[in-house]
């Protein structure tokens, strides 16, 4: 759907002189010494889509990144990055309709929906953050117009005009990351982030959305002199901003000297159970993959209250993490009914288990599992849709007055540990532009490939998705 016209002003806007900060200056000599250490390594893991299983760790912890690359053309300076501000500040008290909050919100999930049945036409475990990547291309989308903006609406299935859906995504990021002020032993960091080309030109009207509706001010880049050290740069940044959990999001040779922006979000989630499990509890138990074969799993047990759901081919339970706002929806689907459950996946479908989900004494029994995976998504999202944004065609004159500017790639790496105590989160997302050129208890054992969500069930925002069909891989 195409959003109402917004009436840019298509005059330029270039950044005031930097001033370097001497605490991104150790960056960048952190990022020089790895560079010159690494020069002639290059990872396995720049291939993708990729996902890498490893075994399970000590506590529920979820890392994901997402790299949206766009280049917009070349850099001209490889200095230390600094911030050069649009002028506009954060707004923290945006003027939303709730209506308006619940309708992204919906939105959001059903591109969620939409994505995970793209990816999962692959086989194996599945994780990714789509409020991550929503949120990443939600800032391209402010510079996007005609084809490309009709297209990309449609995709992300954002149906209110530009003038209320970045204000609120802003509103949406505050709810969130004001949970953490509520209880300590829960933390949500979201935070965002534009990586320009020195005196490349962007327009005002593009860097004040950003500034004001999701606080991602600009740092300054030589993408032409030194691509590979930016990377590093970046890369940096985000395992910063992510606890040291996502490593090198960027991979070598994939920024260039068109290289001209990245648009970066990252997430960092980490919570405990309310009711967590006993370590002592844990014991080895078969796990039925969907071939049928028997492999042997680490099953966390406990028996207490939660809210339980049952329907046509599937039982589901939600765990609550201990602010009680935010849960893990736990799909089980029926023994050969895995496919079926899963294509039903969609907002109306969480709404019939969620609208259902009664209190039971359960005996819960499920495996502890870790997950790694990595994808490159331009392919993904140009067959959901989202055609002209990775092309020539491209139209991103709402960035810098020219339709000059595409979307290069698009990366997402997650990771999720699941243990007795917890869940620990990151994910991180860049767009890269470019430039042409004792009760009875009922039993909720876990012993068969499921879905999960984890979601705040305050917005409704499903933060991570994943499935697992081998808890060993």
């Amino acid at each position: 759907m195409l959003s109402p016209n917004r009436n840019k002003n298509y005059s330029y806007y270039k950044y005031p002189p930097i001033i370097v900060k001497p605490s991104k200056a150790r960056n960048i000599c952190v990022a020089y010494l790895k560079r010159l250490v690494n020069i002639y390594v290059y990872s396995s893991e720049i291939h993708v889509p990729l996902r890498r299983r490893v075994n399970m760790g000590s506590h529920l912890s979820i890392l994901l990144a997402t790299v949206l690359i766009s280049f917009l053309s070349t850099c001209s300076s490889a200095e230390t990055p600094a911030i050069s501000s649009s002028g506009t500040p954060r707004i923290t008290e945006p003027d939303v309709d709730e209506n308006d909050l619940l309708e992204l919100a919906s939105e959001n999930a059903s591109f969620a929906f939409d994505l995970y049945r793209a990816l999962g036409e692959e086989e194996g475990n599945i994780f990714f953050s789509p409020y991550s990547i929503s949120a990443a291309l939600a800032m391209t989308y402010a510079g996007a117009e005609g084809t490309t903006e009709a297209e990309m609406s449609e995709v992300l299935r954002f149906t209110l005009p530009e003038n209320r859906l970045h204000p609120a995504f802003n509103l949406i990021d505050q709810r969130l990351t004001a949970l953490s002020e509520e209880d300590s032993s829960f933390s949500l960091h979201i935070v965002n982030a534009l990586w320009g080309q020195t005196g490349y030109e962007f327009l005002p009207e593009f860097l004040g959305v950003l500034a004001g509706n999701y606080g991602a001010d600009m740092r300054l880049l030589g993408f032409s002199e030194d691509a590979e050290l930016c990377r590093e740069i970046i890369n940096e940044w985000i395992m910063e901003q992510t606890e040291g959990k996502i490593e090198d999001l960027i991979p070598p040779n994939l920024l260039t000297s068109a290289t001209k922006l990245v648009l970066t979000n990252a997430i960092y989630f980490k919570a405990k159970w309310l009711l967590p499990f006993d370590a002592m509890g844990t014991r080895d138990r078969d796990f039925n993959l969907i071939d049928g074969e028997l492999i042997t799993v680490a099953m966390m047990n406990q028996a207490e209250h939660f809210l339980v759901a049952t329907g046509d081919g599937y039982m589901a339970a939600e765990l609550p993490y201990s602010n009680r706002r935010a849960s893990m929806l736990v799909i089980v689907p029926d023994e050969n009914y895995f496919f079926e459950v899963e294509e039903r996946l969609g907002n109306v479908f969480i709404a019939e288990i969620t609208d259902n989900l009664t209190d039971e004494n359960l005996h819960l029994c499920m495996p502890k599992f870790e997950t790694v995976s990595a994808f490159q998504l331009e392919n993904v999202l140009s067959g959901m849709g989202m055609e002209s944004a990775f092309g020539i065609s491209a139209d991103f004159s709402g960035m810098d007055g020219t339709l000059s500017l595409y979307i290069a790639s698009v990366i997402h790496k997650a990771f999720v540990s699941v243990d007795e105590s917890g869940t620990e989160a990151a994910a991180a997302t860049a767009v890269l532009m470019q430039k042409e050129n004792g009760e009875s208890s009922v039993e909720f054992i876990v012993d068969r490939p499921f879905i999960y969500l984890i979601r705040d069930r305050g917005t409704g925002t499903i933060l991570f998705i994943g499935r697992v069909l081998n808890p060993l891989e």
